[in-house]
């Protein structure tokens, strides 16, 4: 189609083993320009050996693709210079301030006025009245703001997020996000792993992988529909007890506590509703058919998953 979207990472059957353990195995996805894609994953997923690959950090030892248009077999060089790189662990320099880091990584780029991009880096990010303060001073979330400035100093195409808000604080993560919503307004695209389903929510499209496979992608609204779980909400005195009774019932497929309630799925609506009759019939037990959430999907996916761990 004449009209259909740059496609700014497109890879297919990715696999790469460190050793006897396959850490990701065959997998192929596409994001567009502009869109902000989440990457969700428990820990051990496959997800930051995921994104090594794409940027060129890591070669796939079977696959191919491109990002950017480039190669990531051959080109990796190119791809590393039009991508903007945030790892899980901060990596600037505690030593220097928050100018002197954003004026350094400029000068690292070859920026033509490093003080000024440094400067228009801490006015876009709110950073005026600490761009004197040691970045080892900093708190998690003025951190992760000064990372990010740092990464977008070059005016990347793409930027990859490693868990960019791990730790920081709920505060601090909303403005962090109304900022990446902003740069993909501005026509960035986003690709950002988190674990948080409030931040997937926020994405434009998701991706869950689960020990280097891929199970699921699209909007949210596609991948709460494809997983086609039929929900009930039930409150009761006892709800660890009743948990681990329903959990050995034949049909039930998720049961996961929220507060004082549990959340009851199946895949398998009719199966599911025969399951929990006995249950409902119990005394002060309050049961309500519900909308299945991303993250029951997300817990039913985790539950079918295969430990490559293990």
């Amino acid at each position: 189609m004449a009209n259909a979207p740059e496609i700014v990472i497109d890879v297919h059957g990715l696999s790469k083993r460190f050793g006897a353990r396959t850490v990701v195995r065959d997998l192929s996805m596409q994001v567009r320009r502009g869109l902000i894609y989440g990457f969700l994953g428990p820990n051990g997923s496959g997800k930051t050996t995921t994104i090594r690959m794409l940027c060129g950090l890591l070669t796939p030892d079977s696959g191919r693709g491109t990002c950017l248009g480039f190669d990531i077999l051959t080109q990796a060089p190119e791809i590393k210079r039009h991508v903007g790189y945030m790892t899980q662990r901060f990596s600037l320099y505690a030593d220097l301030s928050i100018r002197e880091n954003l004026e350094f990584v400029a000068r690292v780029y070859g920026l033509p006025d490093p003080r000024q991009a440094a400067r228009d880096a801490i006015e876009r990010l709110g950073l005026s009245a600490r761009a004197d303060q040691l970045a080892g001073e900093l708190s998690g979330g003025w951190k992760q703001r000064l990372a990010l400035g740092a990464c977008i100093l070059p005016n990347p195409e793409l930027l990859l997020l490693d868990e960019p808000t791990a730790g920081v604080d709920p505060k601090a993560r909303r403005d962090f996000w109304d900022e990446i919503h902003a740069l993909a307004h501005e026509g960035l695209t986003v690709l950002v792993s988190t674990h948080y389903m409030d931040e997937a929510e926020r994405c434009h499209e998701i991706a869950y992988i689960a020990y280097g496979e891929l199970l699921a992608h699209g909007t949210v609204r596609d991948v709460i529909a494809g997983a086609h779980l039929s929900t009930w909400t039930v409150t009761a005195p006892d709800v660890a007890g009743l948990a681990a009774r329903l959990k050995a019932a034949d049909g039930v497929d998720m049961v996961a506590t929220f507060g004082a309630a549990l959340h009851v799925a199946g895949r398998d609506a009719a199966r599911l509703e025969a399951a929990i009759a006995p249950f409902r019939q119990e005394p002060r037990a309050q049961w309500r058919r519900d909308a299945p959430t991303l993250e029951d999907v997300f817990i039913d996916l985790m539950g079918r998953a295969k430990d490559n761990f293990a």
